[in-house]
């Protein structure tokens, strides 16, 4: 099919990706894509972006990454898991008779954009692409409705980072933006730290680990309370039992049911405060290992284990709303949205919006708007805005770029080194 439009929205931890077009946007379907290189200890084979799902053995998995907190640092790694992704076993695409959605981090570094702009028209041939951020999408999505609200606040939890981004017609503002250093790495690798102190050594166990974390954690409403109900012990409600997988019947670790007994062949993680300590950095990330370690361990733990110099999700929140026009607050205040892996923790957006209650102005509501799927909302959104009539017109095309080089993305793609005080902002009237 020519002139296909491929999206990509090329996070650090996944890859979203597809075609989009007026025939199939509704029905096309999201690839989730692996952004690493893999090898495994086991069968001694190296995997690329979508073949990790190949691997019969995920433990001890070496992690090859091309993101390194938050940009992109091994443009090999990146260019096999594009290669992978471009090819008959995912998009099947002609990259030369395609358009090309890419999303890029924010505040993106110019000579990465750069390189950017080389692997698309020089490496890959597309006729044109748009380059932007994920949080410059939502507008264009179903997340807010049709037609967008003038003022909007993204929440942007990813693998590397939180920000939070404040949107006034459709436009970043970019001198209101702010980022947490949490993310989804981070809490994975203070689990893998909590689990191997505490039970089994998992500092190996990327793959399964995150799977964990994904499975058994959740953002406590009343973390004091939690605390003391943990303390019954392996009694405790809170606590669950996850086995771990034996890599030969299956590569996932599972759930034990309550009264399920335990086979003398498994291997059985307790998790225990671990399930609400390690989504908590989130809103504290200055008390990391205040409530999980002893003193003596804390003394010899990595510096990112030992608590951030930063504010909570929340108090970031409340510090870019207070950053934007004083007349606009209110209306950012009651347009909050969730996007990303990491807000997909149940009671989130409870926690979030309890917290952001005491932080408002009495004469301000909150609202908070989650999505279906945080993890590709922003590839929903981009399917959107790549069938609208006028989407050829926001591209930059290859002879452009043949012209004028990155100076011709520069002047097309709007980004944070064109910043504008937020206090120049004014709605359209």
């Amino acid at each position: 099919m020519k002139n296909n439009v491929v999206i990509l929205d090329n996070g650090a931890g996944s890859i979203k990706a597809g075609i989009a077009s007026e025939i199939i946007a509704e029905q096309e379907v999201v690839q989730l894509v692996p952004n690493a290189i893999v090898r495994s200890r086991g069968d001694k084979t190296t995997y690329f972006g979508h073949e990790i799902a190949k691997c019969k053995d995920c433990s001890s998995l070496h992690y090859r990454l091309p993101f390194e907190k938050g940009y992109v640092v091994d443009w090999d790694a990146q260019k096999a898991v594009w290669d992978g992704v471009f090819s008959q076993e995912v998009l099947g695409v002609n990259t030369t008779e395609s358009s090309l959605v890419l999303t890029e981090p924010y505040f993106n570094l110019p000579n990465i954009q750069e390189i950017y702009d080389q692997f698309v028209f020089e490496e890959y041939e597309f006729s044109s692409y748009h380059r932007c951020t994920p949080a410059s999408l939502i507008p264009h999505g179903k997340l807010l409705g049709m037609p967008p609200p003038e003022c909007m606040l993204i929440v942007d939890s990813g693998f590397s980072f939180t920000h939070v981004i404040p949107i006034i017609n459709s436009n970043i503002v970019w001198s209101a933006v702010k980022r947490l250093d949490v993310g989804g790495k981070l809490l994975t690798n203070h689990l893998k730290e909590l689990v191997s102190f505490r039970q089994w050594n998992m500092m190996e166990e990327t793959y399964i680990m995150n799977h964990v974390k994904e499975t058994c954690c959740y953002v406590s409403t009343d973390f004091m309370k939690d605390i003391e109900t943990i303390r019954f012990g392996l009694d405790s409600p809170i606590v669950q039992k996850y086995v771990l997988p034996d890599m030969s019947t299956s590569k996932k670790g599972r759930l034990l049911e309550p009264g399920s007994m335990i086979l003398d062949s498994e291997q059985v993680l307790f998790m225990k405060n671990e399930r609400f300590s390690v989504p908590e950095i989130l809103f504290r990330p200055n008390d990391i290992g205040k409530f999980d370690l002893p003193r003596i361990r804390r003394e010899i733990l990595h510096p990112q284990f030992l608590g951030l110099a930063q504010s909570g999700l929340p108090s970031t929140i409340a510090d870019s709303i207070a950053s934007l026009p004083e007349d606009l607050q209110p209306m950012f205040w009651e347009t909050i949205c969730l996007i990303g892996g990491s807000t997909k923790f149940p009671g989130f957006r409870e926690r979030l919006l309890s917290e952001l209650r005491s932080l408002a102005p009495m004469y301000c509501e909150v609202g908070i708007y989650e999505s279906d799927d945080p993890i590709t909302e922003a590839y929903q959104s981009a399917q959107k805005f790549a069938t609208r009539p006028d989407f050829h017109n926001h591209c930059l095309t290859r002879a452009e770029y043949l012209e004028c080089g990155s100076h011709g993305a520069r002047r097309k793609f709007r980004d944070w080194k064109a910043k504008f005080p937020a206090n120049e902002v004014r709605v359209k009237r």
